[in-house]
């Protein structure tokens, strides 16, 4: 099942319903929420939203993979990844939706 994406249009449409800034302020505050959290990750801080999840970047050392297509081994370099992980009342709200 294909869902909806989630847009930054949307996050500053509900700022602007529920909050009731202008458009134009709701999507500055998005944009700048974003920019923080973007911000903070870059210079490897990690970013816990209380009841939502942790946001942190891991550093991989470099490997050896191998293309599934040519069997070749094929030399991955280190690199940074994103990683988020749900908190406990994030995932049970997800599994709940699942029942629905």
């Amino acid at each position: 099942m294909a869902g909806k994406t989630l847009t930054r249009m949307d996050l500053s449409e509900a700022v602007f319903r529920e909050v009731g800034l202008s458009r134009n302020e709701s999507a500055q505050l998005v944009e700048s929420i974003l920019q923080h959290v973007a911000d903070a990750l870059v210079a490897d801080e990690q970013v816990k939203i209380s009841s939502f999840g942790t946001f942190t970047v891991r550093s991989k050392n470099a490997r050896i993979g191998r293309n599934p297509k040519t069997g070749e081994e094929v030399p991955i370099h280190p690199r940074r990844v994103l990683s988020f992980r749900p908190s406990h009342l994030m995932r049970e709200r997800v599994a709940e939706g699942n029942k629905a």
